[in-house]
């Protein structure tokens, strides 16, 4: 009896990164080394809370010692939020950051982004979700205008291909037979960029603003 692979399911995790105030002036060579990692940069934005909202998205923190400390840390200046996108993103986010004090990092994660940038326990460079549910909240936090659909698995992932992919797929591979252009792959890629029937809004657009 003839074995059946299993069909590959579609699932791209996203995940909350914040670079803290004290390293923006990192920000390139950070983006450069999340990219490098397999990330995308799906939303990015510079902002500066107050001590009411960094008190707010640290809530799960609240009563402890260091508590007045990380958000006046987190208020002191603007900051970089990005949502990264890729599979198993929460993991290997927080597996690319290193351990949260920056100098156990530097200890037992010497490569890790914690141990390269950051300082000590508090002012340790870099955040990361810690879980699929708290990536959820914290996007919502930091960009409040972002629909956070369910991604499509299994059955729904294929039934998505075959209505909105493989038509759209198809067409331009015609189109291309038809044309046959010296760079076919490039002539694709500029062809299924201009006829994506979904149209969707350039992520590259970085707006900064200021909370007072």
């Amino acid at each position: 009896m003839q074995m059946l692979m299993p069909e590959p399911q579609i699932f791209v995790e996203r995940t909350l990164a914040l670079i803290k105030p004290d390293v923006v002036d990192k920000e390139e060579e950070i983006e450069d080394l999340i990219l490098r990692s397999g990330f995308l940069i799906t939303q990015k934005r510079k902002l500066q809370l107050s001590p009411e909202q960094c008190s707010n998205f640290y809530a799960d923190q609240y009563g402890k010692m260091f508590f007045p400390n990380l958000t006046a840390y987190m208020s002191s200046g603007p900051l970089v939020a990005m949502v990264l996108a890729r599979h198993c993103a929460v993991s290997y986010w927080k597996e690319l950051l290193g351990p949260s004090n920056s100098i156990k990092a530097r200890r037992t994660h010497p490569h890790s982004l914690r141990a390269i940038y950051g300082t000590d326990e508090l002012r340790n460079a870099l955040h990361g979700s810690l879980s699929i549910s708290s990536a959820e909240r914290e996007i919502r936090f930091m960009f409040p205008e972002v629909i956070l659909e369910p991604i499509p698995t299994g059955q729904r992932a294929r039934d998505y291909l075959n209505l909105y992919v493989k038509p759209t797929l198809l067409a331009g591979l015609t189109a291309l037979c038809k044309e046959k252009p010296a760079d076919p792959m490039t002539w694709l890629a500029d062809w299924l960029i201009e006829n994506n029937p979904n149209k969707p809004r350039l992520q590259h657009q970085i707006t900064e603003e200021e909370h007072q």
